[in-house]
């Protein structure tokens, strides 16, 4: 019998199935697609995703990141993270270094998809496999955490992300938001001469719709698009719960925020090792608590970023509070660090 079988094989699903085979256990991902794959993602990974995947002995290419900067047509803010770098890099190489990883150590890759999940007190069946424990890894619109009954409604108002790449060389090592009435666009350089440009907003506009709004930014980006434009949304998913019997959510399956301060796959990467570390201790029910405790900053920061951008009135003031407390804005930013 299997000992993790991972639906997913994103970032996070990657992730557990190593982290499991490197503590001695056997894993298998169940993934419909073929690597790399892409998506539309911010592509910045704060310094502990880098540190997390040095732990995994992934190696990946990228942009050295030293902190991140925000910008509104009068002011700018930035600050810098004091314990390590981040890192830019396309979502297909860091996804093409993760399989990589997990080939050297093992990890069983099946073609397929998980549309279906019977368990007992002992074991879990699902895609024609059976093992222990079963890893909801299938990504922001997870199937199966609907299937589990463990989706909640959503009230907050739907916000969408879109994404491009550009060929220009990177005007800074911080990550860029650059924020407008109605959006933000964030920048992340991810190669010597590719820079990559997400939108996020609640606004159903084109992406090149949305870029008017940022004419300063817009003015940077004299190279032609690289890729095509990507859209991922609604942004705000909730969970009842991460563990449901014998099946645990990880990455943007166990609930997900906002892209907004650029957390997402660093806190997938760390949440799988917490996740590994209790069903080697024999707790699963642990896990609950533990990924509660590592996304707490992410969740309350990144709650009230969202509840300021809602009102017209204090939108407008982030980026001059921001440049005005500069010590509170670097405490901010390496908080969520």
């Amino acid at each position: 019998m299997i000992d993790v079988l991972v639906a997913g094989g994103g970032p996070a699903g990657l992730a557990t199935a190593i982290h499991a085979t490197l503590a001695g256990m056997e894993a298998v991902v169940v993934e419909p697609r073929s690597a790399p794959v892409d998506k539309a993602c911010g592509e910045g990974l704060m310094p502990t995703g880098v540190a997390a995947l040095r732990s995994l002995g992934v190696r990946v290419e990228g942009w050295p990141l030293l902190g991140i900067r925000y910008v509104d047509e009068r002011h700018r803010a930035q600050a810098a993270f004091r314990e390590g770098q981040g890192l830019g890099v396309r979502r297909t190489t860091l996804h093409a270094a993760l399989a990589e990883r997990a080939a050297e150590v093992g990890v069983k890759v099946v073609r397929g998809r998980v549309d279906g999940v019977r368990q007992d007190a002992d074991s879990v069946e699902a895609a024609g496999m059976r093992a222990r424990w079963l890893v909801a890894a299938d990504g922001l619109h997870s199937p199966l955490r609907g299937l589990l009954g463990l989706e909640l409604p959503t009230r907050a108002a739907r916000r969408y992300g879109l994404r491009r790449h550009y060929r220009v060389a990177p005007w800074t090592d911080f990550v860029e938001v650059h924020w407008a009435a109605r959006a933000e666009a964030y920048v992340t350089p991810v190669g010597e001469e590719l820079v990559g440009v997400a939108v996020l907003s609640s606004e159903r506009r084109s992406y090149d719709e949305h870029l008017a709004g940022f004419p300063a930014l817009l003015a940077r980006l004299d190279g032609p698009a690289a890729t095509s434009v990507r859209g991922a949304g609604p942004l705000r998913q909730r969970a009842r719960a991460r563990v449901a019997g014998r099946v645990l959510l990880v990455g943007d399956a166990a609930g997900y925020m906002d892209a907004l301060t650029g957390e997402g796959v660093s806190l997938g990467l760390l949440a799988a090792r917490a996740l590994v570390g209790c069903l080697r201790a024999g707790r699963p029910e642990a896990y609950e608590r533990a990924w509660r405790r590592l996304s707490l900053r992410h969740r309350l920061l990144t709650g009230a970023l969202l509840a300021a951008r809602r009102r017209s009135g204090s939108a407008r003031l982030i980026v001059p509070a921001a440049h005005r407390l500069p010590a509170v804005f670097t405490a901010t930013v390496n908080a969520l660090a």
